[in-house]
């Protein structure tokens, strides 16, 4: 509304400044004597002024008369496009003026301009793959999904652009959460173009949210062939998949493919956690008890793990504590100063009803570095021994409010997961779990395993349902 109020107001201050003009020039007098065979004209300022300027028209219309004859010359001549190039001249001058127009717009961030100035564009040239492509990127901008998906539609028509339509409504399709059908549009983009980073990134994103792990291979695959992933990202990675493909042979009681794929997943990254205790499982199964001992004293040495000393014990399930005790020195004797080993010793001491060496292993962890486990460890060896009720309450109470210790927390949300999965179930990073305490301590969960199932039954300390009671009393005034 301001706008063409302003607009208006130009206008008539414009006229009304060339009248003043006029009337100026009409009073000045004089003027201009011109004699020429003969004769003599005489002019005045204003008509000085207008003899000028159509002096100027006349003289660009000759040119233009010129132009259309040379044009005329040539298509004689036998240039049958010279009369239709001097047609189009005009309407190719018109039409790269929009498409500048439209392009300094999409850059300035107004996508209704943008496409106002792309459609006028398209009207004058003849260039589909130029024009179609701003109109869809303008189209986006404004909002108008369905003209820019027209345009990227208009823009498969074209080898030269037919990524850049799959690529478009592929990320429409995303937008709009139909992800069956953004999985097939990635699936040609990488086909096209298999060196694009986005592409595989995106697809590869799509198929590990939809358990599509064969698939993930492959595009992990065509990472590594064209450089985009180090070799050991790779191999950590396609561990990763490897042993999601193994869980899922699993689940679907294949045992033998199961065992399989497992020991593959480790071979390919023996230092992760969960592919060492599958595969352990798998070598079990097929009576290769010191293969499967072998694979798992390779992944304690890189990192202590309670999955791994579950898994360990599970290879022999039927013998005594003291067994046991024994059995696990294989790799109690690796890193005997991490906490982990501590625990695992002082549980295994408590298997075996040795309730001082059961103390002497947790030694100063207690106050270097308390935990949920370490202190429900220490009420249990507080029960076994004897003591007051107050005294085993009092070492719960204080795992109440401990640290929770190391868990699979995501590298890129932060978040605390349960168990380890190749997908975060709160982000949706692949292979972003790590085992390491959290970046902030989370709410007390003590019933994820305070006491792990190497404590025999049998043992005078408290189960891991009875420490949940005990831990989920809140004290009442006066109580220790």
């Amino acid at each position: 509304m301001i706008t063409s109020l302003f607009k208006a107001l130009l206008f008539f201050a414009l006229i009304a400044a060339m009248a003043l003009g006029a009337v100026y020039l009409t009073d000045l007098g004089g003027g201009i004597r011109l004699a020429a065979m003969g004769y003599e004209f005489t002019l005045g300022p204003l008509q000085t002024l207008i003899a000028i300027l159509l002096l100027f028209a006349l003289v660009w219309l000759a040119l233009r008369i010129l132009a259309l004859l040379s044009a005329t010359f040539h298509f004689l001549n036998g240039d049958e496009t010279a009369l239709s190039r001097y047609f189009d001249r005009n309407r190719e001058r018109k039409g790269y003026q929009a498409l500048s127009d439209s392009l300094i717009a999409l850059a300035s961030g107004d996508g209704h301009l943008a496409l106002s100035r792309a459609q006028r564009a398209e009207k004058y040239l003849a260039r589909p793959e130029l024009t179609n492509l701003i109109a869809a990127q303008s189209a986006e901008m404004a909002g108008n999904n369905t003209r820019a998906s027209e345009a990227y539609k208009a823009l498969l028509a074209d080898d030269r652009t037919r990524f850049i339509g799959v690529r478009g409504l592929m990320l429409q399709k995303l937008a709009e959460g139909d992800q069956a059908t953004a999985l097939k549009l990635a699936e040609k983009a990488l086909e096209l173009k298999p060196r694009h980073p986005e592409i595989q990134d995106v697809l590869l994103q799509m198929q590990t949210g939809q358990a599509d792990w064969k698939g993930a291979r492959k595009t992990l695959e065509t990472q590594a062939k064209t450089g985009s992933l180090p070799k050991d990202v790779y191999r950590r990675r396609d561990a990763v998949l490897a042993l999601q493909e193994a869980r899922g042979v699993l689940d679907d009681g294949a045992s033998v493919e199961a065992r399989e794929a497992a020991i593959l997943a480790n071979r390919l990254s023996p230092d992760l956690i969960p592919a060492a205790s599958l595969a352990a499982r798998g070598l079990a199964q097929k009576g290769e008890v010191k293969a499967a001992t072998k694979v798992l004293k390779k992944a304690w040495d890189v990192r202590p793990h309670p999955d791994l000393a579950a898994a360990f014990a599970a290879l022999e399930p039927e013998e005594t504590p003291e067994a046991r005790l024994k059995r696990f020195k294989v790799l109690t004797t690796l890193h005997p100063d991490d906490p982990e080993t501590r625990m695992l010793l002082a549980e295994l001491n408590l298997s075996a009803e040795d309730f001082p060496a059961a103390r002497r292993a947790l030694g100063d962890l207690l106050d270097k570095n308390p935990s949920q486990r370490a202190l429900a460890l220490m009420a249990a060896i507080e029960r076994g021994q004897g003591a007051e009720e107050s005294a085993v309450r009092g070492w719960l109470a204080r795992a109440v409010s401990a640290p929770r210790g190391p868990a699979w927390c995501c590298d890129k949300c932060q978040r605390v997961q349960a168990e380890w999965a190749p997908v975060c179930a709160h982000c949706g990073g692949f292979d972003t779990l790590s085992w390491r305490p959290p970046a902030a301590d989370a709410a007390a969960d003590p019933s994820a395993a305070l006491l792990p199932l190497l404590i025999s039954p049998a043992s005078q300390a408290p189960d891991a349902t009875e420490i949940t009671e005990i831990l989920d009393h809140r004290p009442e005034a006066g109580d220790p």
